[in-house]
């Protein structure tokens, strides 16, 4: 574990900005823990996503998967971000941290209300707490860092602003909310953009690479648990292995070529500049919500195979499908971007997401996935690692 780079004791140390390529610099224990408890609001959201797509409300519960899913991907985020800049470990410090947790598990408990009955109520009063923290966070850093004290009054100042916007939003008439929804996340998005134009701060590139990367392993667990947990249901009922087990194959196949083609670059050498790191850090949304989608996406396959959905087969299908292809098709176009050329493997990869969403009118559409995903692996990752050379090398 990394200590943080400032004079004082644990009760309270002076926030000045961390070197930026310091060295052994990795993940702590709150950031680890901090991760654990979101992702309680991943899977309370993922399974809120699962039940109305089974209900066969794909429209509404699309649309809300992406607004839930918007909001703890970028409350997390500005922590990730801002803890690779400031992480001073002190008490102040974890007391914020552990407020943004409970913010955390208050969205995870709104999340069900929010997909099922568009009541954002819970969440919102949950988001804004955790990003009212951050406010406090980059105050305590401007007071610190002279040299960076624009960026972060800016940042404090921009997400005071719009905190106040989503606390209006509740009480906007319904047609409305939609396009406001959509104001203030752009809002949100362009904070960091804003504030970075004063003074850069310093963020650490191979720590936000490893701090992406972790979060996606968990999500990704998240979706075998979710899956795990549909398998055991099925089992329960009538349905036997034999049912079933051509979901399991091809779900197992899907996550681990899922996993493999992620962290097959070394994103933390491209990483360099606040565009390229803008890039990568929006882009993990789709990353995320994909990933999270996957394991609800493969629930509601199995409760189709043993007749327990309310969806078409090509729906069914489809909720599964669909996420994996933009898995494959984010963290493709994240890492070409990164590099900033175009990579070999561009044709492979583009005829591999074509063939995932034609999947969804194959027989057994799970297990094409993941023989797909698996050879997309095949044909990209392990030439590369049989010659020792890494992507990012």
């Amino acid at each position: 574990m990394s200590a943080p780079q400032t004079a004082g004791t644990a009760w309270r140390r002076r926030m000045v900005a961390r070197v930026a390529d310091e060295k052994h610099r990795t993940a702590t224990a709150l950031e680890l823990f901090f991760d654990l408890c979101f992702v309680v609001a991943v899977a309370q959201t993922s399974a809120a996503f699962e039940e109305e797509l089974a209900a066969g409300h794909v429209g509404s519960g699309v649309l809300g998967y992406a607004l839930v899913f918007f909001a703890i991907w970028w409350a997390w985020m500005n922590f990730t971000w801002f803890a690779s800049a400031y992480d001073t470990d002190d008490i102040p410090y974890r007391l914020l941290t552990v407020v943004q947790i409970g913010g955390a598990l208050v969205m995870s408990a709104g999340t069900a209300a929010a997909l099922q009955h568009g009541d954002y109520t819970v969440i919102t009063w949950g988001y804004v707490v955790m990003r009212l923290a951050m406010v406090s966070q980059w105050l305590r850093a401007a007071r610190s860092d002279p040299e960076r004290r624009r960026s972060c009054l800016r940042y404090a100042a921009g997400i005071l602003v719009v905190q106040t916007g989503w606390l209006a939003h509740l009480v906007v008439p319904g047609d409305l909310r939609l396009p406001a929804h959509a104001v203030l996340a752009l809002a949100e998005l362009a904070v960091p953009v804003w504030a970075e134009r004063a003074a850069n701060t310093t963020w650490h590139p191979r720590h936000i690479a490893e701090r992406f990367g972790l979060f996606t392993l968990i999500v990704l667990g998240e979706s075998i648990t979710a899956a795990a947990g549909a398998v055991r249901a099925a089992l329960d009922t009538d349905a036997t292995f034999g049912d079933i087990a051509t979901l399991v194959l091809g779900g197992t196949l899907t996550v681990c070529a899922l996993w493999w083609l992620y962290f097959a670059q070394n994103a933390s050498r491209r990483l360099g500049g606040f565009t390229t790191a803008t890039l990568w850090g929006y882009g993990h949304y789709a990353v995320f919500a994909c990933a999270a989608a996957v394991g609800a996406g493969l629930a509601v396959n199995v409760a189709q195979a043993t007749g327990h959905g309310h969806l078409t087969a090509y729906g069914a299908a489809a909720a599964y499908t669909v996420p994996v292809a933009g898995f494959v098709l984010s963290v493709w176009l994240l890492h070409r971007t990164a590099a900033g050329h175009p990579t070999a493997p561009d044709v492979v990869h583009a005829l591999a997401v074509a063939a995932i969403l034609a999947a969804t009118f194959a027989p057994a559409p799970v297990l094409v996935t993941g023989l797909v995903c698996a050879f997309l692996v095949a044909a990209t990752c392990v030439p590369r690692e049989r010659g020792g050379v890494r992507a990012a090398a």
